[in-house]
């Protein structure tokens, strides 16, 4: 009979097609309930951050230590922790701490954040990443390196980097303010990661200033995180397409 071939053909044929049928391709967005930002109604937040008083003097570094370090860095090295510009802080990550309605979803980036090894420092010093988001650490010098991250809420990585030209990649599956990096060979060299769910976070530029785009209509509270000067937090609102701006003041006053 030719009815059991024909059916045990078309069995083969439905199964092969349902096999190399393509899957629906995802967004891969972060935790969320699916809720999309409408950008027709998507707000800004602006601001700078300062420094009150007298900014304290420039550490020097010592990296006779390794000569390939002390030969890549230039005359008279400093420490780049607290780097202020005409009253501007640099390097302060400024984030949504609280307020942002947790039914949004967002996009994780598939282009990683580079964090390079170079002239015996990390750079950039201060950095965001999204949950998710690969992170490529580069070992741009021409001697060992170690990097080794300290986070509380993430899982923790310490591996050494022989070559110059050796990459790594890492992600952080939690959100987490701040994470630390350092250089177990270099005890000078440090980073800090600012984990986020959301993409609404900045690093004040060397005139202090940041920009927040892209937030729907709400009240939010904003931190600012600077690794030797501590926290301070802003609450503002913005309604429909609005610019609000917070300015936050530093001081190394305990």
């Amino acid at each position: 009979m030719r009815f059991p071939a024909l059916f045990t053909s078309f069995v083969i044929l439905a199964f092969v097609a349902g096999c190399s049928s393509k899957p629906q391709s995802s967004s891969n967005p972060a935790a969320g309930g699916g809720k999309h930002v409408d950008a027709a109604t998507a707000g800004t937040v602006t601001g700078r951050v300062t420094f009150e008083g007298t900014p304290p003097a420039p550490e020097p570094l010592k990296m006779s230590s390794d000569p390939a370090c002390a030969a890549g860095s230039g005359p008279n090295p400093q420490n780049d922790a607290v780097l202020i510009h005409d009253g501007g802080v640099q390097n302060v990550f400024v984030y949504v701490k609280e307020g942002l309605d947790p039914a949004y979803s967002f996009d994780v980036p598939s282009t990683p954040v580079e964090l390079d090894q170079r002239g015996c420092r990390y750079s950039p010093r201060v950095f965001g990443v999204r949950v998710g988001q690969p992170i490529s650490v580069l070992n741009g010098d021409d001697t060992l390196h170690n990097v080794h991250s300290l986070p509380k809420n993430n899982r923790e990585f310490n591996n050494s980097m022989n070559m110059k030209g050796e990459r790594r990649s890492y992600t952080f599956d939690k959100p987490e303010v701040m994470v630390r990096f350092k250089c177990d060979v270099h005890s000078w060299m440090a980073a800090y990661a600012g984990v986020m769910a959301s993409p609404f976070f900045a690093v004040t530029k060397p005139d202090g200033s940041f920009e927040i785009a892209g937030l729907p209509p709400g009240t939010y509270t904003i931190e600012a995180w600077h690794e030797r000067f501590g926290t301070r937090t802003q609450q503002v609102t913005i309604g429909d397409h609005q610019t609000q701006s917070v300015s936050f003041t530093l001081s190394d006053k305990s």
